[in-house]
């Protein structure tokens, strides 16, 4: 019997999901893993650092604010066509994000004015209860 070895190389998949403990730590790994998968796709520079930002500030808000005990939360990173898209859900549909205006001398407080500033759309999904995802889309140009 004669069989040929051969090495073909995939196209990496387009979308990444991962569920990550509701923690500090567990925001970084969301961050740290984000980039990782970004870089492998060769994301233009503006939107993989943009990307890298959302992510980081999506995750420690269900981290912070979406925390229950014993439930994990979820980075999902979609890239398709002209559009890269960064969902977080977690199990707290019942604490919507809504923009808060930060004392200036807070240390915290400016999130979703960072969230606004970078991704071109974004927004919150309720459900299944009791779940919500907030998701950000970035541009990429056309290929």
């Amino acid at each position: 019997m004669n069989s040929e070895k051969s090495t073909q190389l995939l196209p990496p998949a387009d979308h990444f999901s991962v569920l990550l403990s509701p923690t500090p730590r567990g925001a970084r790994l969301a961050r740290l893993l984000a980039t990782d998968w970004m870089r492998d796709r060769d994301l233009p520079l503006r939107v993989a650092e943009a990307a890298e930002h959302l992510v980081a500030e999506l995750a420690t808000n269900a981290a912070t604010h979406g925390r229950l005990p014993g439930r994990d939360f979820r980075l999902v990173l979609l890239a398709r066509g002209t559009t890269f898209r960064i969902e977080v859900t977690d199990t707290r549909g019942d604490d919507l994000p809504h923009r808060r205006r930060p004392a200036p001398d807070a240390d915290s407080g400016r999130g979703l004015l960072l969230v606004e500033a970078l991704a071109d759309r974004w927004g919150v999904k309720l459900g299944p209860v009791p779940r919500k995802t907030v998701w950000a889309e970035l541009d990429l140009p056309p290929v």
